[in-house]
């Protein structure tokens, strides 16, 4: 599986109407005007057999930017929703394909937009300002491209925890596999308002800048439409409904 250099991870969440936020963020990300960069787009299907897994497959979508001779700019990638342990098998699937079919190991960037009641501190219940909005965390081997996110982004205290299976799952397989990884983590109102959306997005957009410088495109703020849907933190954590 043929990838830029430069790549963008985003997990899908699940949302079928095409309006999650891996939806939001790779529709996005466009070439600036003036650029050469053409659009190709791929998807790719992994059989997770040899982990005993009969009944799923790994799969997603690839957005791939390529420059002059065909050259891979920049690939964004989005990955289907899956629960654990199935999200562990398909990750760890994927990555070990992509690290050891190209050959410089990519550089991934991953946006985490998680709800504010999993960002913890010790002898705290949770995060419930927006002073800090956005934090940069890094694993694996540092690079100039990690290194330029991480002097633009602020590093979260010892003392928090995030408490996200899809990141829980990420930090593990890129740590097995060594693999260059800046994660940008985001936090979201769990219960909407207006005050509460308008924070929201602008939490998104300082993510899209992070990626856009990252990576070369435009960011376009106007694509997205910001409406989180409730069905979907109920199906995450269904005794929530029955506890509150």
């Amino acid at each position: 599986m043929k990838t830029a250099t430069k790549l963008i991870l985003l997990f899908k969440d699940g949302v079928s109407s095409g309006e999650g936020f891996a939806s939001l963020i790779s529709k996005s990300l466009l070439p600036n005007t003036n650029s050469n960069l053409r659009r190709l787009e791929d998807s790719f299907e992994l059989s997770l057999d040899k982990y005993g897994i009969n009944d799923h497959k790994a799969s997603g979508n690839l957005i791939h930017f390529l420059g002059n001779n065909g050259v891979y700019e920049v690939s964004i990638l989005l990955l289907e929703y899956y629960e654990t342990p199935i999200l562990a098998c398909a990750l760890n699937e994927l990555l070990a394909l992509l690290v050891g079919e190209n050959p410089n190991i990519p550089t991934f960037v991953v946006p985490f937009l998680v709800e504010a009641s999993k960002l913890k501190l010790e002898n705290k219940n949770s995060i419930t300002t927006y002073d800090v909005s956005l934090y940069g965390l890094e694993f694996g081997p540092v690079n100039t491209s990690t290194q330029a996110l991480g002097s633009k982004t602020q590093r979260p205290p010892k003392s928090l925890r995030i408490y996200d299976e899809q990141l829980a799952c990420l930090v593990r397989v890129v740590g097995v596999l060594d693999i260059p990884t800046f994660v940008l983590v985001g936090q979201h109102a769990r219960h909407i308002s207006p005050n509460t959306l308008n924070e929201d997005l602008e939490v998104i957009y300082e993510m899209g800048h992070h990626l856009a410088n990252y990576s070369s495109l435009s960011f376009k703020k106007e694509r997205i439409v910001w409406n989180p849907p409730m069905s979907l933190r109920i199906r995450e954590e269904p005794w929530r409904a029955l506890y509150g």
